[in-house]
């Protein structure tokens, strides 16, 4: 079973689908981020969570 590392994107009410979707493709392209989760809240808001197979080396982090 692989291991996984995880991280939160949060994503501000404001924005839209298109936004919410390349910020996604960012972190695909260059972290190596697969989509793990996808919440859309009521109030817009939404929390995405990715994640990549842990390395022995590290990928530099990514901008937020």
């Amino acid at each position: 079973m692989a291991d996984y590392e995880y991280r939160a994107l949060h994503v501000p009410a404001g924005a839209d689908r298109e936004h919410t979707k390349d910020l996604l493709g960012i972190h695909a392209e260059y972290g190596d981020w697969e989509l793990d989760q996808h919440r859309i809240w009521p109030d817009g808001r939404r929390q995405v969570t990715v994640r990549r197979r842990l390395r022995r080396e590290p990928l530099p982090p990514l901008p937020t």
